[in-house]
């Protein structure tokens, strides 16, 4: 069976990227996948439902723009309050991860690998073919795990506009 392949949303530099899996819609629910914590253990994405999801993923934690997204939601992270859990996820190893956010002192975000099969990016439809990384986005999740907004940056080396993902996480508070 051909997996579903989304070509234009998105670009490296000036190379259009190919996403493949099924993309996000707001409205419906979001799938679930394993994904690996920094100790190794894999944990489903449906363990975090109850609190508003802000899910952030990034191509690698090794670039300046991913860094910055990740730091910068991790300063949102305490504004945002108990109610909202903020994951990053990329294809990074866990324990790259783990010496990334002692480094940089990521201390509110949740930071998950997808490295194992890819199983996040390929459910999601944020899995780039031609990098077998994951396309840069921000996607809110209420509480029922119904995906409320998603923003796929066309841009890779760029960060996402961070004020329509925080405001769509706020009205979830309301």
């Amino acid at each position: 069976m051909a997996e579903i392949e989304t070509k234009g949303l998105t670009k490296a530099g000036d190379v259009p990227l190919t996403l493949i899996g099924p993309q996000l819609k707001v409205g419906q629910p979001l799938p679930d996948a394993a994904v690996t914590q920094q100790d190794m253990k894999e944990i489903k994405i449906s363990s975090f439902l109850g609190k508003v999801l802000i899910i952030s993923t990034v191509p690698s934690l090794d670039t300046g723009v991913c860094s910055a997204q990740t730091r910068r939601f991790n300063q949102e992270a305490s504004a945002l309050g108990d109610s909202v859990l903020i994951l990053t996820i990329s294809n990074d190893l866990p324990t790259a991860q783990k010496r990334f956010c002692g480094a940089e002192g990521i201390d509110r975000v949740i930071v998950l690998s997808d490295y194992r099969g890819q199983q996040f990016g390929r459910a999601t439809g944020l899995f780039a073919k031609e990098t077998y990384l994951l396309a840069r986005s921000a996607t809110v999740v209420d509480q029922k795990g119904i995906v409320r907004y998603q923003q796929i940056v066309p841009i890779q080396g760029q960060e996402p506009d961070y004020a329509p993902v925080l405001e769509a996480a706020r009205k979830l508070l309301k």
